[in-house]
């Protein structure tokens, strides 16, 4: 496998909540979350969660392939929730979630799972690009953060109206009209969106949190073939740092409104024979 990864923390002193890995013909890419500022009822923490989670992903998606991957990741989350229910507060609104992206090469096919707004980024043989999103984060959102949006990124009215929006859209987590991401109940990989591809027809797969999407889907500039061009030339690492410039570019997010400045991004790019 010829695979190329990319990652960086939002800030060099905070943790970094996405986690990717990748084994012979499986890849995977979790970016954790929680409500910001608040406590997660977790002893052990997001980053702790996402990396726990995709480690026992993967293990599951090379180990038994004959599961289905809506199987592996309800599987692996009972196991997570066995490894801290005893200590740690699995009820509680903030207690750590995270997207799951997860593909798998067998029998002359890629399969895929995409849960919450992580990004499956297919290049075909053709130049052809298609983006698999789970939107439903994305629709919720927009229909509560419109507050937000119009006060300066990092201000404290910012800050308070965020907290007041994230409240609003925890209450909508892992319910029927609202959105789905992996969480302490292995229900919610009945909601991902799954696939299959045949490999002969790839170019590329690419897995991409949402702070490494932003060049495309937050700030437009550039569209999904132009980043596939950016991945193949440079690779992640390049594409991550255009999303930096462009953050660094608008640290009050007059020009782009979002809840982060800067986010976790990261990208993993696998090119195939």
């Amino acid at each position: 496998m010829n695979v190329a990864l990319g990652s960086l923390p939002a800030d060099s002193e905070q943790e970094n909540e996405d986690f990717a890995a990748v084994a012979p013909g499986a890849a995977v890419l979790l970016d954790g979350a929680g409500v910001a500022g608040a406590q997660t009822g977790c002893l052990h923490g997001i980053a702790w969660f996402s990396s726990t989670l995709g480690g026992l992903l993967l293990s599951s998606l090379t180990a038994r392939p004959a599961r289905s991957l809506t199987e592996c990741l309800a599987d692996s989350i009972r196991v997570v929730r066995s490894l801290h229910e005893d200590s740690c507060d699995l009820t509680y609104r903030a207690s750590p979630t995270s997207t799951v992206v997860a593909v798998r090469a067998g029998a002359g096919a890629l399969e895929y799972l995409v849960l919450g707004d992580s990004t499956l980024l297919l290049a075909d043989t053709e130049g052809k690009t298609a983006a698999i999103t789970d939107q439903r984060l994305d629709e919720v959102g927009k229909r509560l953060r419109g507050p937000v949006d119009v006060l300066p990124t990092g201000s404290p009215e910012h800050a308070a109206a965020l907290a007041e929006y994230r409240d609003a859209l925890t209450e909508l987590r892992n319910r029927p009209g609202g959105f789905w991401i992996a969480g302490p109940d292995p229900r919610a990989a009945e909601h991902a969106f799954t696939g299959t591809v045949p490999l002969t027809s790839l170019a590329s797969v690419s897995l991409l949190s949402d702070g490494a999407t932003r060049l495309v889907d937050r700030f437009e500039l550039a569209d999904w073939q132009q980043a596939v061009t950016v991945l193949d030339s440079s690779g992640p690492d390049e594409l991550i740092r255009r999303v930096r410039e462009a953050e660094d570019g608008d640290l009050d997010g007059r020009r782009w409104p979002r809840g982060k400045v800067r986010d976790d991004a990261t990208a993993l790019h696998w090119v195939l024979p």
